[in-house]
């Protein structure tokens, strides 16, 4: 791939974090469940533009942040919840 071209992957990697971001602070929880996959995309730009520029620990960053954000998938996807007895407490 053209190095050029790596280096403006920047650009894109920043606009699909803002909208992650904007969906994330949404009180609708299909756009917050949205939104982390989103962010999750974002990881991906991020750490393929931290490999091409050498900036690894941002790729670190990306790693933790990634894990992070399938947290808030589960957390936040009803679909993903696992039901839990009326004894047990709540996770965060």
């Amino acid at each position: 791939m053209d190095p050029d071209l790596l280096d403006l992957l920047q650009w894109p990697a920043m606009l699909v974090t803002v909208t992650a971001a904007w969906l994330v602070a949404s009180t609708s929880q299909r756009k917050r469940t949205v939104g982390f996959w989103v962010f999750l995309a974002s990881n991906v730009l991020w750490s393929i533009w931290g490999w091409h520029s050498g900036a690894y620990a941002l790729i670190v960053l990306q790693v933790c942040l990634a894990a992070m954000n399938v947290r808030g998938v589960y957390k936040n996807d009803p679909e993903l919840k696992v039901s839990k007895g009326s004894g047990s407490g709540s996770r965060n």
